[in-house]
């Protein structure tokens, strides 16, 4: 039997059929026998067969689910147990694993930005880099911009089957330094030096399959679930070299009689199989990183419940971990995880790397001792300098030869991150003989370099790497994972998918669409249409063209969900697991049925009603028309949105682009100057008015001559609005759509492989840190008194409705119970920590407590100070911190703590104690030196252990001041940990099972779990964090079979805290209920002026939006003037007038849809930070939406002075003092209506593409009602 008949057999269920050849199989091969024997070829046959029958099996799903559940039970277990019998079957036969070695040499990274109060991204400072750029560009002006140093000189080794830790603090250049070893760096920065895989330089092989970037961004579809997200990015990697490996093995077991195990061998198999590859080792990553609970649940977006952040955070390595990288550069990925979880992802990841001969570096912000014990080596990065690098074991060798000690009960990653650190290196210095000073990071470096582990590095990095010593399959040279139609499928598969998903916009757009045609068929209705004269011909001109833009912009939502789903799609492209051609080419072809729907809905409710030519061949001829140019619209759309990369950018240029089209189509002027005819020629919107004209006014209704006219009336209607009457040129505007959608599909294409993601604007401050060591240890009080209050909750039941999804899958309750009767109580100066699994109910028992909560069903009682809770009074007294950090990006950090205490502290706090204490908190938070800087866009980075202790040492001291403070925490470190007070543990399923104090190095705690039979001893030194998080954790109630639930409820410390409650909700003597004169700390005034002063500043700082839009208006209102010049002085024909009305027209259709637009994504923004304001108490709507209203006034104002200056001069309208400034009142009320339409849009719908569907809607109602396309006799 040949080798192509297998693949007939197989068809393509096994990857890529056999492709048994010498290059692929030889990898495996340590002889120089010929491989392919015919003995072999029938051997190789035979288990193809084999492999083929397994798969058509009914009971295949079940034998994989069943093979898993006997192989990973515990994961962290059975993980290890799997991988080592793996590896004992590949030793067995003498196969060698690849193995790869990274050394990077003398490396240099260098950035250009603006530097300071340059780099805010201010109105003055865009309109100030947009010229400089075009000098700059022009060589007439030097590069403004300063050299900032990312990492300095730095070399190292990274050596296989050994984990590395990175640490540093942020801002150090982690990421600068991952990034580069896995060959992703941002091409605009200059790099010297070099990076090499086993010798062989990144232009040798292809380093974004060789190796992964697992980035510290969750960037994921929301709407797909866990197992779809790892699923397809399973199948579009591939099984690598996988397969030929296991041919090679089978071959060898064969020959030397072995029988595998059989369990083993059937994984092995079929994780070597298409279609049931991508299965398998899905489930297996999902079990690995305790997924599986939530496999089918969609992973959510800031519309879509999803799953928690914690659990983005394991997709995000999850998705580069079923694939068969061999090198892994991970960037925090135990941000928004619990010690123990981190714990277990790092120990796998470990196991994977030490048995299967991996390469890891992996960057951890507070890792907790225990999880920094699994790593062998240890790179420390400060200041753009490798301080460290080499084994973990030598590291505090190292700075005790320097002077430093880590402490006691101090875990190492913490000192190591504070050691660099100008603030807190002194309190580790031991030498008491030699006076103290400040050890640079250079100096650490320097001394490295005669440090004996610095030392041997250099003379590893001396001698270079041999290239012969390489293993043949360990560097990748194939760009891709598998063939170019296989993932042209995989990706149309998921484009189908996500097009179900999102089956309630494309219902909305086509409810939408049947409003308007039932509109215009109603307005354009056939028994008031005649067809006797050239005006008759005109209202039938102004329903053709309508029915042209209504079905043009009806795709425009193409822009915004082109533009949403962009981050995930650079981030896979980037990571080459699909050409950019697979993901673009589904995007169009699979909503051409969509385009049939849209346009029949339109065609077949209007086309007779409205009169137009009877004939079955027009009306067919009228569809074909309207579906090519809904194709071409959609394609062009979809183009915008892949060029512009953010709402605003392509809202703005986008419009633009269609003014240009509109314009110059004919239709708005007749005439089109000699300078814009080749604008008329290349627009689409000519080529399709000009044939829905002709197959209209062609018909034989309208053959007869017109009153004293020479031709048919119908041509005369076309030539009359400056088209072609010719029959043929229907035929021409068809072949010109068809071109026009290829052409922008194409461009749509080209423009997702050449662009990157756009970048918001940093400020880049070149403050350095400044020495704070006098009065570092005084302790630091407010300046403000405080009433303290205390909290109690007593059988607090949360339930939710039940998740269709859950009753799909058997539940059969009505509600889904997410907190378990929980009780507990919080005290003034008692500082209680929050902790719990992923899914224990932690935020959301602080949403219930603090009101946040408008869903679902709150059973149970909550007090305050004895008093039952009102939430309108206890907003004023609360503060609740997120997790998610939602704050107004274009604000400093000083604004906004200025603007947050100027609204929640009390009206007779003046101005100048007010910021005497934003000075102080700003002090106690270590925030001076960030004091200028832009908050920014939400973003993912953790704290590291400095910066945590920071935040420990503010919250220690705010509850010394007699508050009450509970807080949430995932991985903390030892004396993180036992700085709190008390604990509230709580176990998945929201059920508490230790409310209680601490005690000295955690006394108490230890001792309530210890007296537990089964519970393993703690040992010394070690964290009771992570071992009480360990010991407490599902698979262990299992083990022990007991609720530690019920154990709590059973024990002397519920009693304790119950009577506790009892006697905390008894109000104090002399106290009363919580009252204020008013409902909001500041008068009304006060607050409007409040929210006017923020967005005041953030519309400054919003260049993308202020001086883009402004920039727009002055291009639009210069290529209106040239296009209409000097048309205001004629007004001799009917045709001049017309000409005249269609540039106002144009200018209200164009640059009023753009402020519309534009202000969506600013207002959406903006709308989830009052969300959160006003549940905090510091405002209601009014004041908010006055602020938002008030600070358009002013930039609109701009927008139409410019505007109306050059349009009214370059067209040359009478010039009167009265005209001119009716001109300018008209233009400026009527783009403030359509900014504030677009503010209205987005209040009242859930989401920003929402808003935009909707505004489109009505915004073609009133292009169709504003008198342009149908004269006011006939709409009235």
């Amino acid at each position: 039997m040949e080798p192509e008949n297998i693949s007939d057999l197989r068809g393509s269920s096994l990857r890529g059929s056999l492709k048994l050849s010498v290059n692929s199989n030889s990898i495996w091969r340590n002889n120089g026998v010929e491989i392919f024997s015919r003995s072999s070829r029938d051997e190789d046959d035979e288990e193809a067969l084999k492999w083929a029958a397994l798969e058509k099996l009914p009971t295949f799903d079940r034998l994989e689910k069943n093979l898993l559940e006997r192989l990973v039970k515990i994961a962290d277990e059975d993980n290890e147990k799997i991988l080592l019998k793996l590896r004992q079957r590949i030793d067995t036969v003498g196969i060698e694993l690849p193995s790869i070695e990274v050394r990077y040499e003398h490396l240099n990274i260098k950035a250009d930005a603006y530097m300071g109060s340059r780099a805010l991204p201010t109105f003055i400072n865009f309109m100030t880099n947009f010229l400089e750029t075009m000098l700059t560009s022009l060589h007439i002006l030097p590069n403004q911009k300063r050299k900032l140093t990312i990492l300095n000189d730095v070399s190292g080794i990274i050596k296989p089957c050994r984990m590395t830790l990175l640490l540093g603090p942020p801002g150090s250049g982690k990421t600068t330094l991952l990034l580069a070893l896995a060959g992703k760096l941002d091409p605009s920065l200059k790099v010297t030096g070099k990076v090499t895989y086993n010798g062989h330089e990144m232009n040798e092989f292809v380093p974004q399959r060789t190796a992964a970037y697992i980035s510290q961004h969750d960037l994921h579809i929301g709407e797909m679930t866990v197992r779809e997200t790892l699923e397809f990015s399973a199948r579009c990697q591939g099984v690598g070299s996988r397969y030929d490996m296991l041919v090679e093995l089978s071959r060898r077991e064969k020959a030397a009689k072995i029988k595998p195990d059989p369990d083993i061998d059937i994984f092995m198999k079929v994780a070597a199989t298409e279609r049931q590859e991508a299965n398998v080792v899905t489930d297996y990553v999902l079990k690995l990183l305790g997924l599986d609970i939530c496999a089918d649940t969609m992973v959510g977006d800031e519309m879509i419940r999803g799953i928690s952040g914690g659990q983005k955070k394991r997709v995000t390595t999850g998705e580069m971990l079923v694939g068969q990288s061999k090198a892994l550069f991970m960037d925090e990925i135990s941000t928004g995880l619990d010690s123990s979880t981190t714990y277990s992802i790092v120990n796998s990841l470990r196991q994977s790397v030490q048995i299967l001969n991996g390469t890891a570096v992996i960057s951890l912000l507070q890792p907790a001792p225990e999880t920094y014990n699994l790593f062998d080596d240890i790179i420390l990065l400060s200041d753009e300098q490798i301080v460290y690098q080499g084994p973990r074991e030598d590291i505090l060798g190292f700075f005790e030869s320097m002077g430093f000690k880590c402490p006691d009960r101090k875990g190492v990653a913490d000192f190591l991150q504070e050691v660099t650190s100008k603030k807190d290196q002194q309190q580790y210095w031991v030498r008491r003989d030699d006076t103290y000073r400040y050890i640079t990071s250079k100096e650490f470096a320097e001394a490295y370099q005669s440090f004996h582990v610095g030392r041997k590095l250099g003379n590893e990095l001396a001698a270079s790497y041999e290239k012969s010593k390489s293993h043949p399959a360990a560097l990748t040279t194939q760009k891709y994972g598998i063939g170019k139609k296989q993932l042209l499928r995989i990706c149309a598969e998921r484009e189908l998918l996500l097009m179900k998903r999102n089956s309630f916009v494309y219902i909305f757009k086509f409810s939408q669409l049947s409003i308007m045609a039932l509109v215009t068929m109603t307005l354009f209705f056939r028994t008031e249409m005649s067809r006797d004269g050239m005006d008759d011909g005109g209202i039938y001109v102004g329903a053709l063209f309508y029915a042209v833009i209504r079905n043009m912009f009806n795709g425009m939502s193409e822009i915004a969900m082109t533009i949403n789903k962009l981050p995930v799609f650079y981030k896979q492209r980037d990571l080459l697991f699909f050409p950019s051609w697979a993901y673009a080419i589904p995007s169009w072809i699979l909503k051409i049925p969509l385009t049939f729907v849209e346009v029949g809905l339109w065609v077949f409710l209007t086309y007779y009603v409205i009169g137009f030519d009877p004939s079955p061949v027009r009306l067919f001829k009228h569809f074909l028309l309207l579906i090519l140019v809904n194709q071409m619209a959609s394609g062009l759309f979809r183009f915008i949105g892949a060029v512009g990369r953010t709402m605003g950018v392509a809202n703005t240029f986008g419009t633009f682009a269609l003014l240009l089209r509109f314009a110059s189509s004919g239709f708005v002027l007749s005439r089109v100057k000699k300078w814009w005819i080749w604008g008329y020629w290349s627009s689409p919107m000519m080529y399709s008015t000009n044939s829905i004209f002709v197959n209209e006014f062609d018909g034989k209704k309208w053959k007869h001559i017109a009153p004293n006219g020479t031709e048919p009336l119908g041509a005369a209607v076309v030539r009359s609005r400056g088209f072609f009457p010719n029959a043929y040129w229907y035929w021409i505007g068809i072949g010109a759509l068809v071109g026009f959608t290829i052409l922008f599909n194409i461009c749509f294409s080209l423009a997702l492989t050449y662009l990157n993601h756009s970048e918001d604007a940093k400020t880049t401050s070149n403050e350095k840190e400044q020495s704070n060591s006098e009065g570092q240890g005084k302790k630091k009080g407010m300046v403000l008194p405080v009433e303290p209050h205390s909290i109690t909750f007593d059988e607090i039941i949360y339930s939710v409705d039940m998740p269709q999804e859950m009753k799909d899958r058997g539940a059969t309750e009505d509600r889904l119970v997410l907190l378990k009767g929980v009780s507990g109580a919080f005290r003034p100066g008692v500082l209680t920590a929050l902790m719990g699994v992923s899914g224990a109910g932690k935020t959301t028992l602080l949403d219930v407590l603090a009101g946040r909560k408008t869903g679902g069903y709150i059973e149970g009682s909550i007090k305050i100070s004895g008093y039952p809770k009102k939430q309108e009074t206890f907003a004023r007294i609360s503060g609740y911190c997120e997790q998610n950090d939602i704050h107004s990006p274009y604000v400093t950090v000083y604004e906004s703590l200025v603007y947050s205490a100027w609204l929640r502290l009390p009206h007779d706090v003046d101005e100048k104690t007010r910021k005497m204490f934003v000075e102080e908190v700003m002090e106690l938070v270590e925030l001076t030196v960030l004091r200028s800087a832009l908050v920014g866009l939400p973003g993912v980075n953790g704290l590291d252990a400095r910066a945590a202790a920071i935040v420990m040492r503010t919250v220690r001291n705010t509850v010394d001041t007699g508050r009450t403070v509970v807080c949430t925490i995932h991985q903390p470190s030892i004396d993180i940990f036992e700085a709190f007070d008390e604990l509230f543990l709580m176990k998945q399923g929201g059920q508490e099972i230790y409310v209680g104090p601490l005690g000295h190095r955690s006394c108490h705690l230890i001792k309530y779990f210890e007296s537990m039979s089964g519970i393993s001893k703690i040992k010394d030194g070690y964290n009771p964090a992570t071992w009480m998080l360990e010991a407490t954790t599902s698979a262990q109630e299992m083990m022990l079979g007991v609720d530690f639930s019920d154990l709590y409820k059973k024990s002397d410390l519920y009693r304790r805290n119950k009577m506790l409650i009892s006697e905390l909700n008894v109000p104090r003597p002399g106290t009363k209920d919580l009252y204020f004169d008013s409902q909001y700390s500041q008068p009304f005034w006060t607050r409007c002026m409040a929210c006017l002063w923020k967005q005041h500043w953030s519309y400054w700082r919003n260049s993308t939006y202020t001086a883009v839009r402004f920039l727009f208006t002055v291009f639009v209102a210069l290529a209106i003037g040239t296009m209409f010049w000097d048309l205001g002085t004629k007004v001799g024909k009917t045709h001049d007038v017309f000409n005249a009305m269609g540039s106002m027209y144009s200018a209200v259709f164009f640059l009023g849809s753009q402020n519309m637009a534009s202000v969506l994504p600013v207002v959406a923004v903006e709308r989830t930070i009052f969300y959160r304001e006003r549940a905090a108490g510091m405002y209601s709507a009014f004041p908010y939406a006055f602020g938002q209203v008030c600070i358009e006034m002013p930039y609109v104002f701009v927008q139409a002075v410019f505007y109306g200056v050059i349009v009214y001069a370059m067209i040359g309208f009478e010039w009167t003092v009265t005209k001119f400034f009716w001109y300018l009142f008209i233009a400026y009320f009527t783009l403030l209506y359509f900014t504030f339409y677009g503010l209205m849009s987005v209040a009242v719908t859930p989401n920003q593409h929402i808003a935009q569907i909707v505004a489109y809607f009505f915004f073609g109602m009133w292009s169709l009602f504003s008198g342009f396309i149908v004269p006011r006799p006939v709409s009235s």
